[in-house]
């Protein structure tokens, strides 16, 4: 594949393009400074969308609400192949869930309409403790911070080509496959101010099995997965669909993470992780969103 056509492509992937990347370091946890708007913009940018994809053959998107199970989309593929059988390519996470469900649904606003202090929040209560401010910055970008009490969607990207882990998600491709299966295994965590909490980096550990690069440290008991068909996310979507397809697995309970732990992993990581991504709108329209098979949630 052509290098320049190849770095168009990955760009749009799951919204890790540069621009995406600087908008994104605010989540939507008390003491973050963000300008906001209406929710009528965000009903503007959702109209747009069916504009721009009304009979235009898109497959289904993501994000959704895992709750909701209808979808109108009948454009199929199959479903990537097991995580097992797969090569990790890329970790990254997003400020505030891009999905809803499980222990995350709680709205945090329409954000500043560019996915920054948008998506969906921890349900639970935390103690003073673990929201106890700390005397330095975590993954600060041109619009803010991680602190205590920070929910992130957490997406370890996996691919049927034959990669390894690395930065963005030009690492999901080669030049034998320019079209992989893509399966995204998803947790969704809370921030604590607690070296007790689970360590971030752990979760991230990677070595390979079988041949192939894995994340051993992705948690296995955080509720059954929510499986379903669905698209790249990031707020670049928010007006025009994603034409990628993604198979996604999406975790329902939230792990408490120590949040020193995230800043280790933000200096020193093999995907050149420095910040939160953006958060995508919920995709609300039934058309473009795939039925949930009752075995798949």
């Amino acid at each position: 594949m052509n290098p320049t056509v190849s770095s168009r492509w990955l760009s749009l992937l799951l919204g890790l393009s540069t621009a995406l990347l600087s908008a994104s370091a605010v989540s939507a946890a008390p003491g973050h400074d963000h300008p906001t708007v209406t929710e009528e913009l965000i009903r503007q940018q959702r109209e747009a969308l069916a504009r721009s994809t009304a009979k235009q053959g898109f497959g289904p998107q993501s994000p959704r609400d895992l709750n909701q199970i209808n979808g109108l989309n009948r454009r199929t593929f199959a479903a990537a192949p097991s995580r097992s059988t797969l090569n990790l390519c890329n970790i990254h996470f997003h400020a505030n869930a891009e999905h809803k469900g499980g222990d995350f649904t709680t709205y945090a606003g329409p954000g500043n309409g560019q996915g920054a202090g948008t998506g969906f929040r921890y349900d639970g209560v935390l103690s003073a403790a673990e929201l106890r401010p700390l005397s330095f910055s975590v993954g600060k970008g041109n619009y803010g911070e991680l602190v205590p009490g920070d929910t992130l969607e957490v997406h370890y990207v996996h691919s049927s080509a034959q990669v390894k882990p690395g930065p963005g998600l030009g690492s999901c491709v080669d030049p034998a496959i320019t079209n992989p299966q893509l399966r995204v295994e998803t947790i969704v965590v809370v921030l604590v101010n607690d070296p007790a909490a689970a360590d971030f980096q752990a979760l991230t550990q990677i070595n390979r099995v079988n041949g192939l690069y894995q994340a051993t440290g992705l948690p296995m008991d955080l509720g059954q997965p929510v499986s379903y068909g669905g698209s790249t996310t990031g707020p670049s979507y928010n007006e025009t669909a994603s034409p990628f397809q993604v198979t996604w697995n999406v975790r329902p309970r939230v792990l408490k993470v120590d949040i020193t732990s995230v800043d280790r992993w933000l200096r020193d990581n093999p995907f050149d992780e420095t910040a939160a991504h953006g958060v995508r709108n919920l995709v609300l329209n039934q058309t473009l969103l795939s039925p949930i098979p009752s075995g798949q949630r």
